[in-house]
Protein backbone atom coordinates (compact mmCIF):
# COMPACT_ATOMS: atom_id res chain seq x y z
CA UNK A 1 0.00 0.00 0.00
CA UNK A 2 1.56 3.24 -1.12
CA UNK A 3 1.59 6.86 -0.05
CA UNK A 4 2.00 9.58 -2.68
CA UNK A 5 5.63 10.42 -3.38
CA UNK A 6 5.18 13.53 -5.51
CA UNK A 7 7.72 15.54 -3.48
CA UNK A 8 10.42 12.96 -4.05
CA UNK A 9 9.71 12.35 -7.74
CA UNK A 10 8.95 15.35 -9.94
CA UNK A 11 9.75 13.85 -13.33
CA UNK A 12 7.17 14.93 -15.88
CA UNK A 13 6.10 12.58 -18.65
CA UNK A 14 6.38 13.59 -22.28
CA UNK A 15 5.23 10.77 -24.55
CA UNK A 16 4.87 12.42 -27.95
CA UNK A 17 1.68 13.54 -29.63
CA UNK A 18 -0.70 10.98 -28.20
CA UNK A 19 0.26 11.30 -24.51
CA UNK A 20 1.59 14.37 -22.76
CA UNK A 21 1.89 15.95 -19.36
CA UNK A 22 0.68 19.46 -19.87
CA UNK A 23 1.30 21.84 -16.96
CA UNK A 24 -1.52 24.32 -16.61
CA UNK A 25 -4.14 22.27 -18.45
CA UNK A 26 -7.67 22.93 -17.23
CA UNK A 27 -8.82 20.12 -14.97
CA UNK A 28 -11.76 18.81 -16.90
CA UNK A 29 -12.65 15.50 -18.49
CA UNK A 30 -13.85 15.83 -22.04
CA UNK A 31 -16.84 13.70 -22.95
CA UNK A 32 -15.70 12.04 -26.18
CA UNK A 33 -17.92 10.59 -28.85
CA UNK A 34 -19.05 6.97 -28.83
CA UNK A 35 -16.45 4.32 -29.48
CA UNK A 36 -17.59 1.45 -31.71
CA UNK A 37 -14.28 -0.40 -31.57
CA UNK A 38 -14.02 -3.91 -30.05
CA UNK A 39 -12.07 -2.48 -27.08
CA UNK A 40 -15.12 -0.62 -25.86
CA UNK A 41 -16.49 0.25 -22.47
CA UNK A 42 -18.19 -3.13 -22.19
CA UNK A 43 -14.82 -4.59 -21.21
CA UNK A 44 -14.41 -2.01 -18.46
CA UNK A 45 -10.97 -1.49 -16.98
CA UNK A 46 -9.89 -4.98 -18.05
CA UNK A 47 -9.72 -3.69 -21.61
CA UNK A 48 -5.93 -3.31 -22.13
CA UNK A 49 -6.26 0.23 -23.47
CA UNK A 50 -8.27 1.38 -20.47
CA UNK A 51 -6.03 -0.47 -18.05
CA UNK A 52 -3.09 1.43 -19.53
CA UNK A 53 -4.97 4.69 -18.91
CA UNK A 54 -5.57 3.64 -15.32
CA UNK A 55 -1.87 2.96 -14.79
CA UNK A 56 -1.04 6.44 -16.12
CA UNK A 57 -3.69 8.12 -13.99
CA UNK A 58 -2.36 6.48 -10.84
CA UNK A 59 1.22 7.28 -11.78
CA UNK A 60 0.37 10.97 -12.22
CA UNK A 61 -0.62 11.03 -8.55
CA UNK A 62 1.95 8.60 -7.18
CA UNK A 63 4.97 9.61 -9.28
CA UNK A 64 4.16 13.00 -10.85
CA UNK A 65 4.71 11.22 -14.16
CA UNK A 66 2.66 9.32 -16.71
CA UNK A 67 5.58 6.98 -17.43
CA UNK A 68 4.61 4.29 -14.94
CA UNK A 69 6.95 1.68 -16.44
CA UNK A 70 9.94 3.72 -15.30
CA UNK A 71 8.92 3.07 -11.69
CA UNK A 72 9.93 -0.62 -11.49
CA UNK A 73 13.33 0.44 -10.13
CA UNK A 74 12.04 3.20 -7.86
CA UNK A 75 12.79 2.75 -4.14
CA UNK A 76 13.18 5.10 -1.19
CA UNK A 77 11.95 5.79 2.33
CA UNK A 78 9.66 8.81 2.07
CA UNK A 79 9.26 9.18 5.82
CA UNK A 80 5.66 8.03 6.07
CA UNK A 81 6.22 5.32 8.68
CA UNK A 82 5.95 2.50 6.13
CA UNK A 83 9.66 1.88 5.60
CA UNK A 84 10.74 1.61 1.97
CA UNK A 85 8.28 2.48 -0.76
CA UNK A 86 9.14 0.94 -4.11
CA UNK A 87 8.08 -0.21 -7.52
CA UNK A 88 5.19 0.50 -9.85
CA UNK A 89 2.52 0.65 -7.17
CA UNK A 90 4.41 1.68 -4.05
CA UNK A 91 5.07 -1.70 -2.42
CA UNK A 92 6.09 -1.00 1.18
CA UNK A 93 8.45 -2.90 3.46
CA UNK A 94 6.26 -2.02 6.44
CA UNK A 95 2.86 -3.10 5.09
CA UNK A 96 3.48 -6.63 3.84
CA UNK A 97 2.99 -6.19 0.11
CA UNK A 98 6.73 -5.81 -0.55
CA UNK A 99 7.37 -9.03 1.36
CA UNK A 100 4.72 -10.85 -0.68
CA UNK A 101 6.22 -9.47 -3.89
CA UNK A 102 9.72 -10.73 -3.09
CA UNK A 103 8.26 -14.08 -2.00
CA UNK A 104 6.44 -14.39 -5.32
CA UNK A 105 9.55 -13.37 -7.26
CA UNK A 106 11.63 -15.92 -5.37
CA UNK A 107 9.14 -18.72 -6.00
CA UNK A 108 9.24 -17.91 -9.73
CA UNK A 109 13.01 -17.39 -9.83
CA UNK A 110 14.87 -18.99 -6.91
CA UNK A 111 18.27 -17.53 -6.14
CA UNK A 112 17.41 -14.03 -7.35
CA UNK A 113 19.27 -11.04 -5.97
CA UNK A 114 16.47 -10.12 -3.49
CA UNK A 115 15.80 -13.56 -2.05
CA UNK A 116 18.46 -13.18 0.64
CA UNK A 117 16.47 -10.27 2.13
CA UNK A 118 13.36 -12.31 2.87
CA UNK A 119 14.24 -12.92 6.55
CA UNK A 120 14.82 -9.19 7.07
CA UNK A 121 11.60 -8.27 5.24
CA UNK A 122 9.66 -10.60 7.51
CA UNK A 123 11.20 -9.00 10.60
CA UNK A 124 10.56 -5.39 9.57
CA UNK A 125 7.00 -6.04 8.37
CA UNK A 126 4.65 -3.77 10.34
CA UNK A 127 7.35 -1.19 11.09
CA UNK A 128 9.45 1.47 9.40
CA UNK A 129 12.72 -0.29 10.24
CA UNK A 130 15.51 -0.74 7.69
CA UNK A 131 17.26 -3.39 9.77
CA UNK A 132 18.83 -5.99 7.53
CA UNK A 133 18.00 -3.97 4.42
CA UNK A 134 19.68 -0.57 3.99
CA UNK A 135 21.70 0.65 1.03
CA UNK A 136 22.56 -2.87 -0.12
CA UNK A 137 18.87 -3.69 -0.46
CA UNK A 138 18.27 -0.46 -2.38
CA UNK A 139 21.06 -1.30 -4.84
CA UNK A 140 19.82 -4.85 -5.29
CA UNK A 141 16.22 -3.69 -5.82
CA UNK A 142 17.41 -1.42 -8.62
CA UNK A 143 19.47 -4.27 -10.05
CA UNK A 144 16.49 -6.64 -9.90
CA UNK A 145 14.40 -4.14 -11.87
CA UNK A 146 16.56 -4.94 -14.90
CA UNK A 147 15.23 -8.50 -14.73
CA UNK A 148 12.08 -9.11 -16.76
CA UNK A 149 10.98 -11.75 -14.24
CA UNK A 150 11.00 -9.14 -11.46
CA UNK A 151 9.02 -6.68 -13.55
CA UNK A 152 6.51 -9.41 -14.29
CA UNK A 153 6.36 -10.21 -10.57
CA UNK A 154 5.52 -6.56 -9.83
CA UNK A 155 2.77 -6.65 -12.46
CA UNK A 156 1.41 -9.89 -11.00
CA UNK A 157 1.28 -8.61 -7.43
CA UNK A 158 -0.20 -5.26 -8.48
CA UNK A 159 -3.02 -7.11 -10.18
CA UNK A 160 -3.50 -9.75 -7.48
CA UNK A 161 -3.51 -7.41 -4.50
CA UNK A 162 -4.96 -4.18 -5.92
CA UNK A 163 -6.25 -4.15 -9.49
CA UNK A 164 -8.26 -7.37 -9.68
CA UNK A 165 -9.97 -7.03 -6.28
CA UNK A 166 -10.90 -3.40 -7.03
CA UNK A 167 -12.35 -4.22 -10.44
CA UNK A 168 -14.30 -7.20 -9.05
CA UNK A 169 -15.89 -5.07 -6.33
CA UNK A 170 -16.73 -2.32 -8.83
CA UNK A 171 -18.37 -4.80 -11.17
CA UNK A 172 -20.39 -6.17 -8.26
CA UNK A 173 -21.58 -2.62 -7.63
CA UNK A 174 -22.54 -2.13 -11.29
CA UNK A 175 -19.82 0.43 -12.05
CA UNK A 176 -18.24 1.10 -15.44
CA UNK A 177 -14.61 1.80 -16.26
CA UNK A 178 -14.49 5.09 -14.36
CA UNK A 179 -15.93 3.57 -11.21
CA UNK A 180 -13.54 0.66 -11.52
CA UNK A 181 -10.65 3.12 -11.70
CA UNK A 182 -11.98 5.09 -8.71
CA UNK A 183 -12.02 1.85 -6.71
CA UNK A 184 -8.56 0.85 -7.93
CA UNK A 185 -6.98 4.18 -7.00
CA UNK A 186 -8.52 3.95 -3.53
CA UNK A 187 -7.29 0.37 -3.12
CA UNK A 188 -3.76 1.42 -4.08
CA UNK A 189 -3.64 4.21 -1.50
CA UNK A 190 -5.58 2.72 1.40
CA UNK A 191 -5.28 -1.05 1.04
CA UNK A 192 -8.33 -3.23 1.57
CA UNK A 193 -8.70 -3.68 5.32
CA UNK A 194 -8.60 -1.59 8.46
CA UNK A 195 -10.72 1.31 9.68
CA UNK A 196 -9.48 3.59 6.89
CA UNK A 197 -9.14 0.92 4.22
CA UNK A 198 -11.00 0.53 0.95
CA UNK A 199 -13.62 -1.85 2.35
CA UNK A 200 -14.55 0.62 5.09
CA UNK A 201 -14.79 3.46 2.57
CA UNK A 202 -17.00 1.38 0.31
CA UNK A 203 -19.33 0.36 3.18
CA UNK A 204 -19.72 3.97 4.24
CA UNK A 205 -20.45 5.04 0.65
CA UNK A 206 -23.11 2.33 0.25
CA UNK A 207 -24.80 3.67 3.37
CA UNK A 208 -24.95 7.14 1.83
CA UNK A 209 -26.08 6.21 -1.69
CA UNK A 210 -27.31 3.17 -3.60
CA UNK A 211 -24.88 1.65 -6.08
CA UNK A 212 -26.03 1.10 -9.68
CA UNK A 213 -26.34 -2.62 -8.87
CA UNK A 214 -28.94 -1.63 -6.26
CA UNK A 215 -30.78 0.68 -8.61
CA UNK A 216 -28.84 3.85 -7.82
CA UNK A 217 -27.42 6.49 -10.13
CA UNK A 218 -23.76 5.96 -11.05
CA UNK A 219 -22.75 9.60 -10.66
CA UNK A 220 -24.53 10.01 -7.32
CA UNK A 221 -22.94 6.89 -5.92
CA UNK A 222 -19.43 7.75 -7.13
CA UNK A 223 -19.68 11.21 -5.60
CA UNK A 224 -20.71 9.61 -2.31
CA UNK A 225 -17.72 7.26 -2.50
CA UNK A 226 -15.37 10.16 -3.26
CA UNK A 227 -16.83 12.19 -0.38
CA UNK A 228 -16.06 9.38 2.06
CA UNK A 229 -12.63 8.80 0.63
CA UNK A 230 -11.77 12.48 0.78
CA UNK A 231 -12.60 12.60 4.49
CA UNK A 232 -10.50 9.50 5.03
CA UNK A 233 -7.51 11.07 3.25
CA UNK A 234 -7.80 14.26 5.31
CA UNK A 235 -7.28 12.26 8.49
CA UNK A 236 -3.71 11.39 7.49
CA UNK A 237 -1.04 14.04 6.94
CA UNK A 238 0.59 12.12 4.10
CA UNK A 239 -2.73 12.18 2.20
CA UNK A 240 -3.86 15.72 2.96
CA UNK A 241 -3.68 16.84 -0.67
CA UNK A 242 -6.86 15.48 -2.26
CA UNK A 243 -6.36 16.88 -5.76
CA UNK A 244 -6.31 13.36 -7.24
CA UNK A 245 -10.01 13.43 -6.30
CA UNK A 246 -10.87 17.11 -6.59
CA UNK A 247 -9.32 17.97 -9.96
CA UNK A 248 -9.24 14.54 -11.57
CA UNK A 249 -11.74 11.85 -10.58
CA UNK A 250 -14.47 14.31 -9.56
CA UNK A 251 -14.15 16.08 -12.92
CA UNK A 252 -14.57 12.80 -14.80
CA UNK A 253 -17.75 12.13 -12.81
CA UNK A 254 -19.10 15.64 -13.49
CA UNK A 255 -18.50 15.11 -17.21
CA UNK A 256 -20.46 11.85 -17.09
CA UNK A 257 -17.46 10.04 -18.56
CA UNK A 258 -18.30 6.74 -16.88
CA UNK A 259 -16.61 4.75 -19.67
CA UNK A 260 -13.32 6.62 -19.11
CA UNK A 261 -13.09 7.55 -22.78
CA UNK A 262 -10.27 9.66 -24.12
CA UNK A 263 -9.29 12.42 -24.46
CA UNK A 264 -8.83 12.94 -20.74
CA UNK A 265 -7.40 16.03 -19.08
CA UNK A 266 -6.86 16.42 -15.36
CA UNK A 267 -4.69 18.01 -12.69
CA UNK A 268 -2.87 16.55 -9.71
CA UNK A 269 -1.02 18.82 -7.26
CA UNK A 270 -1.51 21.66 -9.72
CA UNK A 271 0.20 19.87 -12.61
CA UNK A 272 -1.85 19.26 -15.74
CA UNK A 273 -1.94 16.00 -17.71
CA UNK A 274 -3.59 14.79 -20.87
CA UNK A 275 -4.18 11.43 -22.53
CA UNK A 276 -5.43 11.50 -26.12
Amino acid sequence: MSVTRRVQNTVRALLGLTLAAVPGTAAAAAAPEADDSPTSASAGLRDPARKEIAMRLVSSAENSSLEWRKQYRYIEDIGDGRGYTAGIIGFCSGTGDMLELVEHYSSAKPGNVLEKYLPALRKVNGSDSHRGLGSAFVRDWEKAADDRDFREAQDHERDRVYFDPAVRRAQQDGLGALGQFVYYDAMVMHGAGGPDGFDAIRRAALEKAASPARGGDQGTYLNAFLDVRRKTMKREAAHEDTSRIDTAQRDFVRAGNFDLRTPLTWKVYGDGYRVD
